[in-house]
Order: C-alpha cells, then sequence, then structure tokens
C-alpha cells in the first residue's frame, strides 16, 4: 500500500473533535488497516483497538462477510430512499431489530447515526404530544455531562457545557439532573438503592419544577459514557419508569453505545430490566462497516400518525440506506453466529478483575463499568478522591496520557469533559491476552503520568 500524503490530508481534512494546533509540527496518525482486535498505521506499526474505533466495531476489523453483504447489496439496489417506499433490506432490518426489542417497541425509523436517532426521537415526543391534545408538553430532561449528540437538538440534550457553548443558542426546552457517579455521590454514599433512588427523584423534581404539563421525554443511557460508565444503582430505572408513567412522559433510552452487545444484550435496557417508550441506537448496529441508525419506537407513539392526513415532516437521504442495511443484516447475523453476547458475559468478569489490578496506583481512583464497557477514573489524591484542576489535567490527560498510550499501542480515550477518565470499549470479540495487553500499556503510561502531578 503506498504512503499517504499526510501533508495534503492535513491542509484539505478538517479533523472531528480536534485541536488542529497540535498537528503544526507532527502530523496526525494515519490508520491504514484493521483486523481483530488490532489497527494498524501507514508505517506498519499495530495498536491494540481499545475503544472498538468509536464504541462502534462489535465484530473486529477485517470481517470480510460485512463487505462482501455491501457489495452484493450495492450491486442490486445501490440507493433508494425510505420517502413513501419501501425497500426489502429495510423492511427486514425493522422486523430483526423490533424482535430484539422489551415490550410492544414496533416501529423502526431509520437514520444516519445516534445524534440523528436522539434528534427525531425528540421530534417525535413533541409531535406526538401535539396530536394526542397535550401540546405544551415539549421539554426534555437530562443527565449532567452526559453525551446525545451534535444536532442542535441533540447538543441541547446533552449534558456538557463546554460542547455547547460555542454554538448558543440552542434549542430550547433541555433540563438537566444529577447522572449516577456512585464515586462522587453527593448522597447516600454508602447505599447504591438509596442513591439510585435519590437520583430518580430528582427527575419528578425537575418534572415537577418545570410543570408536567410541559415535560415530554426524558433521555438517559443505560450505562452513562461521559463522565467514566456511570452505572445504574439497583432500583433506578424502576423508579424513573414510575416517575415516567405517573407524569405521562416518554422514557427514551439511548443506546448508540450500549446496543448490540456492548453491555452483553441487544440492548442495555434489557440487561437492567426497564422497559423504555423509545430506544435511540447506531454505532454497534453494523459494527460500524457502513452508517446508520435507528429510532425505535412503542406501538402507541406511530397511532395518532396513521389517521387522517397526518405525516411525521422528518426524515434522512440517507436514512435506512440500502447498502447499511444489508451490512447491518449480515451483522446482526454474526453476532448471533458466533455468539458475541454471551461472549461478552462470559467474559466481562474477567475484565473487570484484570484492569482492577490498576487501582494498585496512586493516580487511579475507581475502574467501574460493565460488560465490555469501562472507565478509569483519575484522581490526584486517592484518599480524598481530589481530582486535577484544569492545568494538570491539561498537562496530564491531554499533554501525556493521551499520547503516550497511543505511543505505547493503545487505542483509547483519554477524557476531561467530566472527571478524568479513561474509557476502553474494546471489539466484543476480545479475550484474556486482549485484556492483559490493555492492563499492561495502562499500568506502565499512568505510572508514569503520577510523576507530572
Amino acid at each position: 500500500m503506498s504512503a499517504i500524503n499526510v501533508g495534503m490530508s492535513a491542509e484539505h481534512l478538517w479533523l472531528h473533535f480536534s485541536q488542529h494546533a497540535g498537528f503544526a509540527d507532527a502530523p496526525p496518525p494515519v490508520i491504514v488497516r484493521g483486523e481483530g482486535a488490532y489497527i494498524y498505521d501507514d508505517t506498519g506499526k499495530r495498536y491494540l483497538d481499545g475503544l472498538a474505533g468509536l464504541f462502534t466495531v462489535q465484530a473486529g476489523h477485517g470481517r470480510s462477510e460485512l463487505a462482501e453483504a455491501a457489495a452484493r447489496q450495492a450491486s442490486e439496489l445501490a440507493y433508494f430512499p425510505l420517502w413513501s417506499h419501501v425497500h426489502p433490506r429495510a423492511a427486514e432490518l425493522a422486523e430483526r431489530l423490533v424482535a430484539q426489542t422489551p415490550g410492544e417497541l414496533n416501529r423502526v425509523f431509520f437514520t444516519t447515526g445516534g445524534g440523528d436517532a436522539v434528534e427525531t426521537a425528540w421530534k417525535l415526543a413533541k409531535q406526538y404530544f401535539k396530536l394526542t391534545g397535550k401540546p405544551r408538553k415539549h421539554k426534555v430532561i437530562s443527565r449532567y455531562s452526559a453525551y446525545h449528540g451534535t444536532p442542535h437538538g441533540a447538543l441541547s440534550i446533552t449534558g456538557i457545557p463546554a460542547a455547547k457553548e460555542d454554538f448558543e443558542p440552542l434549542v430550547p426546552g433541555a433540563f438537566r439532573v444529577p447522572n449516577t457517579n456512585f464515586y462522587r455521590a453527593p448522597e447516600h454514599a454508602d447505599d447504591h438503592h438509596a442513591f439510585g433512588q435519590w437520583a430518580a427523584e430528582r427527575i419528578a423534581q425537575a418534572i415537577e419544577f418545570e410543570g408536567p404539563e410541559t415535560v415530554a421525554a426524558v433521555f438517559l443511557e443505560p450505562v452513562q459514557n461521559t463522565g467514566g460508565c456511570f452505572l445504574p444503582p439497583p432500583g433506578y430505572f424502576e423508579r424513573v419508569r414510575e416517575i415516567c408513567d405517573a407524569y405521562d412522559v416518554l422514557l427514551v433510552s439511548d443506546e448508540v453505545i450500549c446496543g448490540f452487545g456492548r453491555l452483553g444484550h441487544a440492548f442495555g435496557a434489557l440487561r437492567y430490566g426497564y422497559q423504555p417508550d423509545i430506544i435511540t441506537c447506531a454505532k454497534g448496529l453494523t459494527s460500524g462497516y457502513a452508517p446508520i441508525g435507528a429510532m425505535i419506537a412503542h406501538e402507541r407513539l406511530m397511532e395518532p400518525f396513521t389517521r387522517g392526513g397526518t405525516s411525521f415532516l422528518h426524515g434522512y437521504t440517507f436514512g435506512g440506506h440500502p447498502v447499511s442495511c444489508a451490512v447491518a443484516l449480515a451483522n446482526l447475523d454474526l453476532l448471533e453466529r458466533e455468539g458475541i453476547y454471551q461472549h461478552v458475559l462470559d467474559n466481562e468478569k474477567s475484565f473487570h478483575t484484570t484492569l482492577s489490578a490498576l487501582e494498585e496506583l496512586p493516580i487511579v481512583g475507581d475502574v467501574r463499568g460493565a460488560g465490555f464497557f469501562y472507565g478509569i477514573e483519575l484522581v490526584k489524591d486517592k484518599a480524598t478522591r481530589q481530582t486535577f484542576d484544569a492545568a494538570e489535567s491539561q498537562r496530564v490527560l491531554s499533554g501525556f496520557v493521551s499520547g503516550e498510550l497511543f505511543r505505547s499501542g493503545l487505542y483509547c480515550r483519554a477524557d476531561d469533559r467530566a472527571e478524568p477518565v479513561v474509557q476502553l470499549a474494546p471489539p466484543l470479540i476480545c479475550e484474556q491476552q486482549h485484556f492483559d495487553e490493555m492492563t499492561q500499556i495502562l499500568h506502565d503510561v499512568l505510572d508514569r503520568a503520577w510523576a507530572l502531578l
């Protein structure tokens, strides 16, 4: 394979979420190939993909059958929109998804990605309540530091102030409540269940404060990503469901990261035993081999749109793209045939146990997560759980840990949008040898990072 002209790419390519000033002296890495749990750069160096691309490559890299599914579909029907027409792959995929959802989530609206799915869910909630005689119900509630996407609506739902301030004013009507970071629990620090009830009641409190007649939906990830894998305490989602029912508010389970095996189930709602009104998903649906997202809604939310001349005036040119749908179907076949979900459940304890060895380091405050989805929270004082200040975070996390992990052969994410964490979400095919390799690299880099504080 010929070398890529990095100078040209640096000149013409606008990278996502990137500080381009950092590439003035050193060009960005060029990733050219993937195989199994590994990726390779243009020099031939190998890296363990500890983030599955971007919480996405469930089946691992280089799965030729997914590429072949795309080629077959492209040769038959490369493109046609779902605007008052149907193509077979979209119908088949919708049926396949509905079979895996809890309850009567029987209607699938395809999008191009996760942020679009979240945007779609909010728009549906608004119009649904207008059509059912409750036109004032338009507000949404989400959690502090939670990420739900970059479109203006989804960004409004996102609870990360720094991600939003440059794009304000955003869509009005989005409000935040506390998340479930038990490591920094302000209440009931010795009782997970009590903390979960406290956090759930903050949702009820927010609905009451805004007025139940104005609140349409609550958006929650099964396990919140930003901040480093905040697990739901026991009884949390059960109480949230009760609150949503009491106030006639839709519960949206944002499964863009958690879906399709990341937590060992098709959806995180199945793992934690709660019934959403809407599921949003993307990423792992195709293992990243083609772009697609979906909003999966309860049957009753579709009912007002089946009468008279009513329509949901919303859609995407590439939503439900035939090639992406074909890849998704092949990916779901692969995940089922190889027992990938069960593989995650069988190995999650070993993964957690292996990572927990990092807790011996003075810089590691907490290792938490589930399935193949973990966050390692970094601290400057384990006893007090004191976190980094802004300068320390820039120097240690951004200035050292992030780049040094990659140079050491591990691709993952060092993130300080909430507390400073290292995020891990490797391909779901990973085994003990990969857990050991990740942990060894992390141990070495984090041990050296401590000296920078």
